[in-house]
């Protein structure tokens, strides 16, 4: 009962200040004063107060609200370990068992047979000696050949 009379008083008093915005030549701001001044006494008229004020005292209700946030905080840990693991365990094995399988598809290089002959023995950046010395640019040759540039 007291929380139909609070809202009903703040509808009115909402449409007080709407009206004296109203009054200042201030229509667009009046009406949106007005609109969210007949909410309260709309969700009266609705129930939803009378509910949300049954709710809010009782025990019962509270308790199930615990519950659903018990619940809702153990979904989000589990769903937090399984980022940090990678996944659930049949999309690890499911991982595991395409890397298994690709690696046994593809052996070696990207396809090493298709670019060694049409480079030719000379034309291979890699292949040709360095100006300054072996060891200086020996780890760039390496990743260059690795790659097959």
């Amino acid at each position: 009962m007291i929380a139909e009379t609070v809202c009903a008083a703040v509808s009115a008093a909402g449409l007080g200040i709407a009206l004296i915005t109203a009054w200042r030549k201030r229509f667009l701001a009046a009406t949106r004063i007005a609109a969210y001044s007949l909410v309260p006494i709309g969700l009266v008229m609705t129930g939803v107060v009378e509910w949300l004020a049954g709710t809010a005292f009782s025990p019962t209700a509270w308790a199930g609200f615990g519950l659903l946030g018990l619940a809702w905080v153990l979904f989000m840990t589990t769903r937090a370990v399984e980022r940090r693991r990678g996944g659930t365990r049949e999309e690890r094995k499911g991982r595991k068992e395409r890397r298994s399988a690709g690696a046994a598809a593809q052996p070696g290089a990207v396809a090493p047979k298709a670019s060694a002959p049409s480079l030719g023995q000379g034309s291979h950046p890699a292949s040709r000696p360095a100006a300054g010395g072996d060891d200086d640019f020996s780890d760039i040759e390496a990743i260059l050949k690795k790659h097959g540039i």
